[in-house]
């Protein structure tokens, strides 16, 4: 495309065409440590520049301050774009630093409601259960959910981090156009039951986390290289020997990256793309970053063919990873499938 801008996909059977790569939004002022507010800003308007219109975030980012700092964008910009948030990671009043999964439903009108207000915005176009409490039947969350598309404040439902049992209950419920799950070259447990039954389903799959939380971009290589306040330090994959260990398994990736002239961020990101033709179902990575040039890199990525060799080549390195993506895996469609 001649112009830089990236094509489209469907956010499931009924929902809206956005662009076929979204931004992830929660670094932008959370979780990464340090931020520039200026280069955020400037990250998310180069983005839209180039066809990116669904934007991810979540209630529980920075305990509702990333749905704040995107407001103003969202506003200025309202009939460009996709807004995409969640729900279901209370936080505790008496401490900040925990999350508590909440999937009853006044705790969803309480955190719709809430959510709409530091938005800034009548209506949310994607709204994801962000985390699954397995003691409220889905059914129930997701019928207060569709209640809440009945009375026009959300206009498509997601979930995230769920089985594909619970994903054809919710679908049995009310049309679920999205599942969110972490996909990438380092983490690809959705493929064996999630991926299906979303394809099945007609359920479009949003990649967070395609660049494995940067590491498959080499731009840290330990949890010792990141800042006192950045999440990742928590992460089982990026501690110790599990770091070195994982390092050694990116050399597959600059070989592809180096054979057509790009980075092996794009060569990642480029894997991801290409699992919409591997499994045929629409999928959109979200990747995030706080700097435009990072965008334009990324958004370039979706224009990378890799030839059944080099996935060939890619293909045996998830089973070698070493370490959870979390140190908590019952929180995740893993760990309880």
């Amino acid at each position: 495309m001649t112009d830089g801008r990236i094509t489209t996909a469907k956010l499931g059977d009924d929902g809206p065409e956005v662009g076929v790569q979204g931004l992830g939004c929660m670094g932008m002022n959370f979780g990464y440590g340090p931020s520039d507010t200026d280069a955020s800003r400037a990250t998310l308007e180069r983005a839209l520049e180039l066809g990116v219109t669904l934007y991810d975030t979540a209630d529980a980012y920075g305990a509702g301050e990333n749905e704040r700092f995107l407001a103003p964008f969202f506003k200025a910009h309202r009939d460009e774009l996709v807004i995409a948030t969640k729900f279901a990671l209370s936080i505790p009043p008496d401490d900040p630093t925990r999350r508590v999964i909440r999937n009853d439903p006044p705790y969803i009108r309480e955190a719709v409601e809430a959510s709409l207000k530091r938005l800034d915005v009548d209506v949310i176009d994607l709204y994801y259960m962000h985390r699954r409490d397995v003691n409220v039947p889905i059914e129930e969350s997701v019928g207060t959910m569709a209640e809440l598309v009945r009375e026009g404040k959300v206009k498509h439902l997601g979930l995230s981090e769920v089985t594909a049992g619970e994903l054809h209950a919710a679908h049995a419920v009310h049309p679920i156009a999205a599942v969110q799950s972490e996909w990438s070259l380092f983490s690809r447990d959705i493929e064996t039951n999630v991926v299906p039954a979303a394809r099945d389903l007609g359920v479009t799959l949003v990649a967070y986390s395609p660049l494995g939380r940067g590491f498959l971009t080499g731009s840290f290589a330990s949890a010792e290289d990141l800042s006192s306040g950045d999440f990742r330090r928590q992460q089982p994959r990026f501690t110790g020997d599990n770091a070195t260990a994982n390092g050694a398994l990116l050399d597959p990736i600059r070989t592809v990256a180096e054979a057509h002239g790009v980075s092996a961020g794009q060569i990642a990101l480029a894997w991801v793309h290409q699992q919409a033709s591997v499994h045929d179902l629409p999928v959109i990575p979200i990747p995030g970053t706080r700097k435009p040039s990072r965008v334009e890199e990324n958004t370039a990525a979706t224009r990378i063919v890799l030839t059944d060799d080099e996935l060939a080549l890619l293909a045996p390195i998830a089973a070698k990873v070493a370490g959870n993506r979390y140190a908590d895996m019952a929180f995740t469609s893993a760990g309880r499938e």
